[in-house]
C-alpha cells in the first residue's frame, strides 16, 4: 500500500502549479513507463500492480528511486485515466535549454497558442515519426507534462524537444539569421509546389483562430495545404494537429 503522502503528490501533479514548483510530472501505461526506464530517465516513484513490477528485469527496476507495489483500486485513485493501466510513475522534468543556437541550424516546428492537450501530443509524434527533433510552444500553449500531452504522444515526448518561449523573439532571430518561417495560412502556396528546404521553422496556430497577427509578418514563406476547392458542410479548415501532420510529412519526403 502507498503512503497517503506520496498518493497526494502523484494525485496533486495533475495540476502544473504543483508540476511547476516539483520539478516533476506523471507518466501512465506499462509500455511509457518500460521506455523512460529504458531511456533511464530519472523515476522518483513507480507505483504499479505486483504483477507489472515482477515482469520488469531486475536492472531496469532497480532504475527507479523508489518501487510501490500496489493494487488495481489504489491505481484507480491515483490515475487520470478513466480506465487505468498497470503501472503509474513519478519522472524528474529535464534541464530547460539556455542554449538556442542549436535549434536554428535545424527544422523546428512552432506552436502559437496550441491549447488542446490531445493536439500538442498528437503534434509530438508526429514531429517525432518525420524526423523534426524540436517543437518549440508560446507560453500561452498548453504544458507538455499534461497527463493527458504525455498521454497522447505515446512515448514521442522521449525524442522531440519541446520548449517554450516567446515565438516573436524566436521569429527576429530567425529572419536576422535568413532562416525561412513558413506559414499555414489560408492565402498561402500549394505545400506540394512550393519550395521547402532542410532547415527553418514551420509556424503552426491555434485551434480556433489561427497565426496570431502579431507573428503574421514574420512569415517568409506562406503555405496551404490543397483541399478539393469545394466546401463542404462542418469542414472549414483541417484539425492543428491534422494539418502539422500534413506538412511535416512534405518536408520529410522531400530529398535535398
Amino acid at each position: 500500500m502507498i503512503s497517503k503522502n506520496k498518493a497526494k503528490l502523484i494525485i496533486s501533479l495533475q495540476k502544473k502549479k504543483t508540476r511547476d514548483e516539483e520539478n516533476l510530472f506523471v507518466i501512465e501505461g506499462d509500455k511509457l513507463v518500460k521506455e523512460f526506464l529504458n531511456a533511464k530517465k530519472t523515476v522518483r516513484i513507480l507505483a504499479a500492480k505486483p504483477e507489472f513490477i515482477n515482469s520488469l528485469p531486475e536492472e531496469l527496476l532497480n532504475l527507479a528511486e523508489e518501487v510501490e507495489s500496489i493494487s488495481y483500486e489504489e491505481l484507480k485513485q491515483l490515475s487520470s485515466l478513466k480506465t487505468p493501466h498497470n503501472s503509474i510513475a513519478v519522472v524528474v522534468k529535464p534541464d530547460p535549454v539556455t542554449d538556442t543556437d542549436p535549434l536554428f541550424d535545424q527544422l523546428a516546428a512552432l506552436l502559437d497558442c496550441v491549447q488542446d492537450p490531445g493536439n500538442l501530443g498528437t503534434i509530438i509524434r508526429a514531429a517525432a515519426w518525420f524526423g523534426i527533433k524540436t517543437v518549440v510552444c508560446s507560453r500561452d500553449s498548453v504544458d507538455v507534462y499534461n497527463p493527458k500531452v504525455i498521454q497522447a504522444s505515446m512515448g514521442a515526448i522521449l525524442q522531440v524537444n519541446v520548449h517554450y518561449a516567446d515565438l516573436k523573439d524566436f521569429l527576429v532571430e530567425a529572419i536576422n539569421r535568413k532562416l525561412p518561417v513558413f506559414g499555414t495560412v489560408l492565402d498561402g502556396e500549394s505545400i506540394y509546389e512550393h519550395k521547402l528546404g532542410p532547415k527553418g521553422l514551420i509556424l503552426l496556430g491555434n485551434e480556433s483562430r489561427g497565426i496570431s497577427d502579431e507573428l503574421i509578418p514574420y512569415i517568409t514563406d506562406k503555405i496551404i495545404i490543397p483541399g478539393t476547392g469545394t466546401s463542404k458542410p462542418g469542414i472549414e479548415s483541417l484539425n492543428v494537429s491534422m494539418a502539422a501532420s500534413i506538412v511535416f510529412s512534405e518536408f520529410s519526403r522531400r530529398e535535398w
